[in-house]
């Protein structure tokens, strides 16, 4: 899990819910208002995935798009920007996402909630998706 300052206050919420629901979670950052850049923590949560520290990464900026950006820079990550439930359970069914990234200025702590709680509910669908992921993936290719 990481933000920056925009995203901080949702970044604690869902930590605090992810760890009522039984979750481990390991703060990334930032933990106080003081202004930051968010590809550090895109960054941040992107390693972890992609070293096996965590299973899927949370990502939370002030509009989710720029720490997914830095996320995906990341190989092996998958990050989406979701902005509520249907979105959060395609990024994973369809696209295999292992980070999901909100944007604390465009989705409500009630709606993140619930849309992290169905990303990790839910699983890739694997069949018709297996040929897209693997296109996406072999972008990541040396030439």
């Amino acid at each position: 899990m990481g933000s920056d300052h925009a995203g901080l206050a949702l970044k604690q919420l869902l930590v605090e819910q992810l760890e009522k629901g039984g979750h481990e979670v390991a703060d990334l950052g930032t933990h106080d208002q003081t202004p930051v850049d968010y590809p550090d923590f895109g960054a941040a949560v992107g390693r972890a995935v992609a070293a096996g520290e965590a299973q899927l990464g949370v990502g939370v900026c002030g509009t989710g798009i720029g720490i997914s950006i830095a996320a995906n820079k990341v190989r092996g990550v998958r990050a989406a920007v979701v902005h509520d439930v249907s979105s959060a359970r395609l990024a994973r069914a369809h696209n295999d996402a292992n980070v999901v990234c909100f944007g604390a200025r465009l989705t409500g702590p009630v709606v993140a909630t619930q849309a992290l709680e169905a990303f990790l509910a839910t699983g890739f669908e694997g069949g018709r998706h297996l040929r897209r992921i693997a296109k996406i993936d072999s972008l990541e290719e040396d030439d």
